[in-house]
């Protein structure tokens, strides 16, 4: 045999043996990994037990939190933080799971934005109700039918959602956790560009579209459904039309991707809260951002006097819009967010002084303030 000819032959089977060690190593590691996720399941059963007696709520957004800073202050890679964060969800997704069989509540149908969003912060371990309309999702966790709901609140190109922020004037629902989802619009059809005459989605998907449409559908009937998915539906059912929705709702309904991020912002951001009858308690880790709703008093000034307390309290606002109160011709009032926990100090008088000025303070939560992680 030629010389060369022993030296691959060396190589190779030197290499063989490389592989097998290695995967031995693996092998190894993962019998461990099972092993300890396992034995943490077990130490989760018991917390579920206890949870149980106090009537505690099993999801606990704050030891959320805790959870991954600490799994990522631990990492000293190469892992990178969103492969160690999507490992550590579904963990924590079965460990909820095993506490207690869980149920949110998301407007649907199933691959809408909502719905990704929803396995995106709880993970496959629980339960989804796809439910018609964002009003729908708040009576349903007011009820108690489920124990969390999901709903859009606001999106970085078109604002705030109307429906959401009028139920929270309507209802007692909670905050417990915030959620910020990257939206990436696409067109489905299974028609070419120039046979389609129909485009069926969200109003709000049409405004955050509005470019692209104009520039490469002009001439095409917009048409508002209640949501992406159900657009997507339609698209496969009726003739020369398209639909603007999510590339998990392309997979379910087998259409083809005619164009992939349509959206006039790439950085189109929608944030959700996560819904809850009861608000819970703070747990120690992280930033805390909170939500109220202050109806005020018919006087000169008093938008000006609502603003003082949060100046000499040296307290950020994050958020402010109004909303015609539906109660009384041009009676308003103001959805506000704010950094910090209503029960720390400074938030806490700030809100006592708030009630001396408004006609109604109402809280509507408390909850960790959440990264824009992409």
């Amino acid at each position: 045999m030629p010389f060369y000819g022993i030296l691959y032959n060396f190589y190779t089977r030197r290499t063989a043996v490389d592989l097998d060690d290695l995967r031995k190593k693996i092998d190894e590691l993962d019998k461990k990994i099972v092993e300890n996720l396992n034995a943490r399941a077990k130490i989760v059963q018991e917390i579920g037990n206890l949870k149980r007696k106090s009537q505690s709520h099993v999801y606990v957004p704050g030891r959320e939190t805790q959870v991954y800073q600490k799994i990522l202050k631990l990492s000293k890679g190469p892992l990178p933080p969103k492969t160690l964060t999507a490992v550590y969800r579904e963990i924590m997704s079965g460990s909820l799971a095993l506490e207690k069989p869980l149920t949110v509540a998301y407007l649907g149908p199933e691959a809408s934005f909502s719905h990704i969003a929803a396995t995106n912060k709880f993970g496959e371990s629980l339960e989804y109700l796809p439910f018609s309309d964002i009003p729908s999702v708040f009576r349903a966790v007011v009820k108690k039918r489920v124990d969390y709901g999901i709903v859009p609140i606001e999106n970085s190109t078109e604002g705030g959602v109307n429906d959401a922020i009028d139920m929270f004037h309507s209802t007692n629902a909670k905050i417990m956790a915030e959620v910020y989802q990257h939206i990436q619009h696409n067109l489905l059809s299974k028609h070419k560009q120039k046979e389609i005459t129909k485009v069926y989605s969200k109003l709000t998907v049409f405004g955050q579209c509005k470019s692209w449409l104009a520039e490469n559908l002009p001439d095409a009937e917009r048409i508002e459904t209640v949501s992406t998915t159900r657009a997507a539906e339609i698209a496969t059912e009726e003739k020369n039309c398209a639909a603007i929705a999510s590339s998990l709702s392309a997979e379910k309904y087998g259409l083809p991707v005619l164009y992939s991020s349509i959206e006039d912002n790439e950085q189109n951001v929608t944030r959700f809260f996560i819904l809850t009858a009861d608000i819970p308690p703070k747990s120690k880790a992280g930033e805390y951002k909170t939500s109220i709703m202050i109806s005020l008093k018919d006087h000169i000034g008093a938008l000006h006097d609502m603003l003082i307390p949060f100046k000499t309290y040296n307290i950020n606002l994050t958020r402010i819009e109004s909303r015609p109160s539906r109660q009384k011709a041009w009676e308003y009032f103001f959805f506000i967010d704010f950094e910090g926990y209503s029960g720390d100090d400074n938030p806490r008088e700030c809100l006592k002084s708030l009630a001396e000025h408004a006609k109604d303070v109402k809280v509507l939560g408390s909850y960790p303030k959440a990264e824009m992680i992409f």
